[in-house]
């Protein structure tokens, strides 16, 4: 069913006319009388008795007309509702806390839009954007596929840090703090430490590490000069890519685009 035959069959049942609704369509009386019959052939029922003084709606049409109503209403409001709707955005918890707060402030500066940001682990992130519970991601995984694509917004350093001096060969003698099971420190030695404190949260993985409670492996922009930490680089660790990543749209929806263009801009 063309939603252009909906359409002028709506204005003419609405209108009574079919020269008014050619009016409101900007269109010829004729191309709207066509229309309907093309509306009606598809359907298979006659929707409209034509008659010389006026426009009268079958059993079928009245009961089209009713429905096609709610549905045009809706469909406007969808549509209307661009200019307001908000974005949905899933993050890795080391960027939420310092690399996106920036780019927050410059998006407002610009917009009124609401945002609505949570934070998951890589795996929890690429399914809720092929999900549709996430608009934007950012995520170390470069998804390129038929209905995602990413952009490299930079690179991220990994860094071991602790309170004071530690000799990186003897590491599985510290305790570790990670963030997760498959927290990089897994990667450093080949022996695993038998004191291990999991906190999903990179600010109090800081804080201990701060209060010598244990060491951890961090991005390294997650870190303050004022931190006052021993940082050890690990040079032989690849550094991981930062991307943000979207659903292929032919034409990106302005309330996503919104925030991508922010982030663009502050690359």
């Amino acid at each position: 069913m063309d939603y252009r035959y909906l359409k002028a069959f709506i204005l003419t049942a609405s209108f009574s006319s079919f020269s008014k609704a050619a009016e409101k369509l900007k269109i010829a009386q004729s191309a709207v009388s066509r229309q309907i019959k093309l509306l009606e052939e598809a359907v298979g029922e006659e929707l409209i008795i034509r008659s010389s003084k006026k426009v009268l709606l079958t059993q079928k049409g009245k009961e089209l007309f009713l429905a096609a109503q709610h549905f045009d209403q809706m469909a406007a409001d969808i549509f209307e509702k661009e200019d307001i709707r908000e974005v949905k955005i899933g993050i890795l918890q080391g960027l939420l806390k310092n690399w996106f707060n920036p780019v927050l402030l410059k998006f407002y500066k610009k917009s009124k839009r609401n945002l609505t940001i949570e934070v998951g682990l890589q795996i929890e992130l690429r399914k809720g954007l092929e999900n549709g519970v996430y608009d934007v991601i950012f995520t170390t995984e470069n998804i390129q596929s038929d209905l995602i694509s990413s952009l490299k917004l930079f690179d991220e350093k990994l860094v071991l840090i602790s309170r004071d001096e530690i000799s990186k060969k003897k590491l599985n003698e510290e305790r570790w703090i990670v963030y997760s099971s498959d927290d990089n420190i897994f990667k450093l030695s080949k022996k695993q430490s038998t004191a291990i404190v999991k906190v999903e949260s990179i600010s109090t993985i800081i804080n201990l590490v701060k209060n010598n409670v244990g060491v951890a492996v961090v991005p390294d922009h997650v870190l303050k000069k004022t931190d006052n930490l021993n940082i050890q680089e690990l040079s032989h660790f690849n550094h991981s890519e930062i991307y943000m990543a979207t659903l292929n749209y032919k034409t990106m929806p302005s309330h996503i685009n919104d925030i991508v263009d922010v982030v663009k801009k502050s690359l």
